[in-house]
């Protein structure tokens, strides 16, 4: 077992108290973004609902066109993509 004096326990406690602080300061921070952001994913949501209720598209329509906005922008390379995908489908579809 490590014998630590009173001035090394001192600072151990003073480092682990300046790293709590900082997770509430990051806590707090991220708190205030995702109240911050409620507003837009309620608008999200209700574009969603809006273009279900039209009829103008289905709700797996919408969401292969959200995986395919997200792959664009990400510049996924798409070939690539459907490389890993034939590889991992064969291997896991067995």
């Amino acid at each position: 077992m490590f014998d630590f004096d009173d001035n090394e326990i001192g600072i151990v406690e003073q480092v682990r108290d300046e790293r709590t602080e900082k997770m509430i300061e990051y806590i707090r921070s991220l708190n205030a973004i995702e109240e911050a952001m409620e507003p837009y994913k309620e608008q999200k949501r209700a574009l969603k609902s809006n273009y279900v209720e039209n009829g103008w598209l289905e709700k797996d329509e919408i969401s292969m066109a959200v995986r395919a906005y997200r792959l664009i922008k990400t510049d996924t390379d798409i070939e690539q993509l459907i490389d890993y995908y034939e590889r991992v489908s064969s291997t896991v579809g067995k």
